[in-house]
């Protein structure tokens, strides 16, 4: 399917979707997240596809917020089927059975901001800047933004960035744990893509069964994570994947993994 609003390539076992509004600095309206919808529907049927970088055209944004021209007309129903909609594929996202990085090449505001959260990590180019300015146009977050910067840069330097608006560079934003990596324009997505094909380049078993386990364990007590950390271990030991890993390790050589999630 050819989109309007969005690029997916493929190469490599990489997906690596592109928001593709640049002249709206890739701001999201209704249009391009029904396609949005449609492209991780591909992205999860594909079982080619091991890893999944989301990034924005141009030179000047990931993604730079919500469309205000679209915010601006909403009634209350209209708001809150919208922020349903970003709030329900964000989740999806979140929950991709694959690793997901966000390259962020420029202006990540608001809903940008959000997207970016519902990644596994986030990789920043030098010139990204990232925040939450809805409260200046007398709105909030409503794209999960409120609950995923949370729990990643913590309670107080959430409620400052939301509160207040502010926007942060790449820099602050390493700092406080909201990116894992800061890169020259011009190697940021050279980096991603390193990263990328190393993960891709993993059992397909054990990188969903990682990301399952971390993901459940931020909302219960350790010991109850660990229980489900225990399952998703031996699951893992009796795949494929492991037997592949194991002899390779035993045999001195690289392993190659080929197991699907349903070995």
């Amino acid at each position: 399917m050819t989109f309007e609003n969005l690029v997916l390539d493929m190469e490599n076992s990489i997906a690596t979707l592109s928001f593709n509004r640049p002249k709206a600095l890739n701001a999201l309206n209704g249009a391009l997240l029904a396609e949005f919808a449609t492209a991780l529907d591909q992205i999860e049927a594909n079982k080619d596809i091991r890893a999944l970088v989301l990034t924005g055209a141009g030179e000047k944004a990931f993604v730079a917020g919500a469309d205000i021209s679209e915010l601006a007309k909403m009634n209350p129903l209209q708001g809150k089927t919208f922020s349903a909609t970003g709030q329900k594929l964000f989740s999806r996202l979140e929950k991709l059975p694959i690793p997901v990085i966000a390259a962020v090449n420029g202006f990540a505001l608001g809903g940008g901001t959000e997207v970016a959260l519902a990644c596994d990590f986030i990789y920043a180019s030098e010139k990204a800047s990232f925040g939450l300015p809805e409260i200046t146009l007398g709105i909030i977050p409503g794209f999960g933004g409120t609950q995923r910067l949370t729990k990643i840069v913590g309670t107080n330097m959430a409620k400052e960035m939301i509160f207040t608006g502010k926007i942060i560079g790449a820099d602050k934003a390493k700092e406080i744990g909201l990116v894992n990596k800061v890169s020259t324009p011009e190697a940021l997505m050279e980096d991603v893509m390193k990263c990328a094909g190393k993960m891709a380049s993993m059992g397909r078993v054990a990188l969903r069964a990682a990301k399952e386990s971390v993901a459940a364990g931020q909302n219960l007590e350790i010991d109850t994570g660990c229980i489900i950390e225990n399952d998703a271990f031996a699951v893992c030991a009796t795949s494929p994947d492991a037997k592949e890993g194991t002899s390779a390790f035993l045999e001195k050589r690289k392993p190659e993994f080929k197991g699907t999630f349903d070995s």
